[in-house]
Order: C-alpha cells, then structure tokens, then sequence
C-alpha cells in the first residue's frame, strides 16, 4: 500500500529537490509515515537538505520531523548489464524494506540513468517541476520552429511512456498518474507565461498529464536550504523561524496547492465516499 512519489525531470535546476523536500515534510506533518530517497549521486541536493536540517535540529534544540533515508548507490562495475542489474536488486530491496512507509518520495536526477528510469517505472505519482521557459518545455515535447507546432513528444515524455508501458505490463493494478508542475512562476503578466500555459495545456491532453501550478520565483525557497527547513515549518507560536512577510504566506498557500493537487490515496478515499 505504500505509495510511491517520484519528482522527475532530465534537466537541472527545476526545482526538484525544493519540491521533494516540501512534499516529504508536508506529508509528514499530517501524520504519515515517509522515506526520502536521493537517486542523484552527484549533486545529492536532497540528501544535503535533510543533512542541513538534522543539523539545525541539534544546534537549535528544536524538534523536527525526519524521513526514513534508506540509501540507494550507484553500481561501480565495469560491465553495463551487471551494473544494472546490481542496482535493480539494491533499489528493488530498499523498496520492498519501506512496506511499513505510507510514502517513498524519490528525487531523481536530472540526466537519464538506470536508476531513474528504475523509479519511474515504480511510480504511483510522476511530478515533473517544470520552468517557465520554451528550453524546458522541449524536454515535454518538440516544437516547430517556424509555426510555433508541436511536432511530437520529446525525450523525458518518451521516458514517463516508456515507464507506464512497463507499469502496465506487470501487472500491478493501477497506472502512473503525472503531474506537471510549473515552477519558478513570475508574477508580472508576460507574453512568453501565457504563451507556455496554452502549450502546456494544449500537449496534456496528447501525452496525459495533469497540469499544477507550482512555487513562485521567491528568495524564501533558497534561503531556507542552508537550514533544512521548508515553508511547512515556519509560522506557529513553536516553529524553529517565524513568517515575517505576507510573501511567504503565500507561499504556504502554494505548498497545500500543490498538495491538493496531487490528489493522493486519502484524498481519493474522501473524494469517494
């Protein structure tokens, strides 16, 4: 029953991370059980995130909630088939070991490796922090440069097709539900942001995903890294920092959206019944 989450795009700097963090703890906060798994083995920005934020635990004295952090590493053999195959059996065990987590979230890399593709095709939820720019968007799909033309599917939405076709052929009752999710938004009304949500919404309905409005373009999200601190820990008469401005209010408001819209397990059974 548990359910996975994976926070997956092949470019860098969408905001995966931030957005893994936010979800871990929000999920947390309403009493689930949930593990972190950091698949990128460079930068491991999520690692370091729940790393910062032990850290300020214990030089603060402040009660914080963590995440169960099974590790996933990288095979170092030489040949490519052993290699995956070892790191297929290390992330299929670490799984199989979290049957007690409500959530696993996993924050993939931003480059197409084994591992990911190994994520996606365990995934419940695909969310896919996407920037509001054309650069981004051709990750999702290819267009004409003449006319402006979707022309077709590009290479992470072959990826996440790849990843249900695989989904479905196993058996496993249930498909991948993926969201989009728009990142870094500004606030002023441009040509460009209007222009990127008709491609957006005109291209999910061709490769099936669900469209969410993500975080703002706010200093608040990069300052809160070097703490390890996300948005759902400021702003109780308890909390380690205080909300100082209406801006991060708001930004509250964008975490409990996006969770909402990702419609999860209990969300459901509410819907229903």
């Amino acid at each position: 029953m548990t359910h996975v989450i994976v926070l997956g795009n092949e470019k860098g700097g969408s905001g995966k991370s931030t957005a893994a963090m936010h979800i871990v703890v929000a999920l947390m906060k309403t009493g689930h059980r949930v593990a972190a798994i950091d698949l990128d083995m460079r930068q491991k920005s999520l690692s370091r995130y729940i790393e910062n934020r032990r850290k300020f635990s214990e030089n603060k004295g402040k009660e914080l909630l963590f995440p169960v952090e099974p590790q996933v590493v990288a095979s170092s053999l030489d040949s490519r088939e052993a290699a995956r195959a070892e790191e297929t059996a290390d992330f299929t065990s670490a799984l199989q070991a979290l049957s007690d987590c409500d959530y696993v979230v996993i924050d993939c890399p931003g480059a197409d490796t084994h591992l990911s593709r190994l994520a996606h095709a365990h995934a419940d939820t695909i969310v896919t922090p996407l920037n509001d720019s054309f650069v981004d968007f051709d990750l999702l799909a290819r267009l004409d440069p003449v006319t402006g033309a979707v022309t077709g599917p590009s290479v992470y939405s072959e990826m996440v097709w790849s990843a249900r076709k695989r989904r479905a052929m196993s058996g496993v009752p249930g498909g991948i539900d993926w969201v989009v999710m728009r990142n870094r938004l500004s606030a002023m009304k441009a040509r460009n942001k209007a222009e990127m949500g008709r491609k957006l919404e005109d291209l999910s309905a061709r490769i099936g995903y669900r469209l969410a409005r993500g975080f703002g373009d706010r200093v608040i999200y990069r300052e809160l890294f070097p703490m390890g601190l996300t948005l759902l820990d400021l702003g109780g008469r308890d909390a380690p920092v205080r909300l100082s401005t209406m801006s991060h209010i708001t930004a509250r408001i964008e975490i409990r959206s996006l969770i909402a819209t990702l419609k999860l397990p209990e969300q459901r059974a509410r819907e229903a019944a």
